[in-house]
């Protein structure tokens, strides 16, 4: 994939992700957050020619990225991410921090795709 199809990739899940919450599906919703997190990442570290192959190379990426801005917030964004991630498989996640954990991984892959573009 290239950097603009990890992108559009990216948006394409976060269109899905508010389909899947409002038809009450908190499972695919959330895989759907994860998604958008992570190919924006990888749209990110392509761009840059760092490694994004695995999680653990996509979260290096990400807290690299975090770390070159000083924003911790990049950091944040991506563990809300992996927390959706997590509870595509365990649905762990009570209402209040699904809402809270999409409005920061909303903020995360805006913020990334301003940097890519």
């Amino acid at each position: 994939m290239l950097v603009e199809e990890h992108t559009q990739t990216a948006q394409g899940f976060l269109r899905q992700a508010d389909a899947e919450f409002a038809a009450g599906d908190h499972l695919q919703g959330s895989e759907k957050m994860w998604g958008a997190a992570s190919h924006v990442v990888m749209a990110m570290a392509q761009q840059r020619g760092w490694q994004f192959g695995s999680h653990r190379a996509l979260k290096i990426a990400a807290d690299r990225l975090a770390e070159e801005y000083s924003d911790t917030t990049l950091a944040d964004g991506f563990f809300a991410a992996q927390q959706f991630h997590a509870n595509f498989y365990h649905d762990f996640m009570e209402e209040d921090d699904l809402e809270r954990g999409r409005s920061s991984v909303r903020r995360f892959v805006a913020r990334v795709l301003d940097l890519v573009q």
